[in-house]
């Protein structure tokens, strides 16, 4: 089972958007930041999906801070291809933050490659 969980300003909208794609093996969490930070910390969840005006630093400064630049990603307002999206999961990214009006683009795209490891 993959654990999702999903924060910042669009944190119920983006957890919508995983559950309406109905993958199995994906399971999706309305968190916020500090308890999304502790659980990735603790191996209870696996990744995390931040959201902001601008999916600048707001969808996942708190995440950053704790978890480390080199566990996090973020598209800003750009629309990743499932390329991109595998070659950071392969480098050790799990946590990813985009901007809130993005959220229908970004998340299949983000699910899709989640589900394709297994």
């Amino acid at each position: 089972m993959t654990k999702i969980l999903t924060g910042g300003v669009a944190k119920v909208e983006t957890a919508d958007a995983v559950r309406k794609l109905n993958r199995p093996g994906i399971e999706v969490t309305v968190s916020s930041d500090m308890d999304a930070a502790m659980k990735l910390r603790m191996n209870q969840a696996d990744y995390y999906f931040g959201t902001c005006h601008t999916g600048a630093g707001a969808s996942l400064g708190v995440l950053v801070g704790l978890m480390g630049s080199a566990a996090c990603h973020t598209f800003g307002r750009s629309i990743p291809t499932e390329e991109q999206i595998t070659a950071l999961l392969d480098g050790g990214k799990k946590v990813f933050g985009f901007s809130m009006d993005q959220v229908d683009a970004v998340v299949p795209l983000l699910v899709s490659a989640l589900a394709a490891r297994g």
